[in-house]
């Protein structure tokens, strides 16, 4: 069985979409659908170990679309230890912790207290400004 999708080809990459499927018959129930999409966008990146885009700018006919402060945090997170070649584990000792705990703290669905994020930033040399 398939779906079809459509391709769009840019410089930065491939945008998917699917046309016979709708977020819903009303702009709240999209913007939650969004919303939720955005969220297990993160997951994917986390999971693979790609780096997530950091918020921007919007454009004309764009819609801003809602993610947890939090959730922001541990992209942050995310993309620093790439960027600086760390590993979780390392993480882990940084913060005098055990890895499981420290893998809790990149799942986008679990509640993680901003201190905790930012301490974890500031000990990789990047604090966290709100």
């Amino acid at each position: 069985m398939y779906y079809f999708a459509k391709f769009d080809h840019a410089n930065d990459g491939i945008t998917v979409t699917f046309p016979d499927i709708t977020c819903g018959q009303t702009e709240k129930v999209a913007m939650e659908m969004a919303e939720d999409v955005l969220l297990s966008c993160v997951e994917i990146y986390f999971e693979e170990g790609w780096p997530f885009p950091l918020a921007r700018e919007g454009k004309p006919g764009e819609k801003a679309v809602y993610i947890p402060e939090s959730v922001y945090a541990k992209i942050l997170l995310h993309n620093t230890l790439l960027e600086k070649g760390a590993s979780k584990a390392q993480l882990a000792r940084l913060l005098d912790s055990n890895p499981p705990e420290v893998q809790r703290i990149f799942d986008v669905r679990r509640k993680t207290r901003i201190d905790t994020l930012g301490r974890a930033l500031a000990l990789l040399g990047r604090p966290l400004h709100l």
